[in-house]
């Protein structure tokens, strides 16, 4: 799904994330196991941000909806999400480093 859609994974732990504006234009759903949860923008539908199934203490934020002049660099890592369950684990770490 992430792949149709464009979405490019940020994972960072939550202490990290700080929303500045708009929650008063976000909604949340979840699904299925009800761990992970999706933020949309009730505008326009786009999901900026959500809290993975895979990384439940942090975000995973969209790169495509930030400022790119904000970063130095940005590295894609690929990962086959496809196959998710088996390769979900691959990310755990990301949202527990300071």
């Amino acid at each position: 799904m992430c792949e149709i859609i464009g979405f490019i994974h940020l994972i960072i732990p939550k202490w990290k994330f700080n929303l500045i504006q708009g929650a008063d234009n976000i909604v949340e759903y979840t699904f299925n196991k009800i761990i992970a949860k999706h933020f949309f923008c009730v505008n326009c539908g786009v999901k900026s941000f959500y809290v993975p199934r895979s990384n439940p203490v942090g975000y995973s934020l969209n790169l495509r909806c930030m400022e790119y002049s904000q970063f130095l660099s940005v590295e894609i890592v690929p990962l086959d999400g496809k196959n998710w369950e088996e390769n979900a684990g691959k990310l755990a770490h990301l949202s527990e480093e300071s």
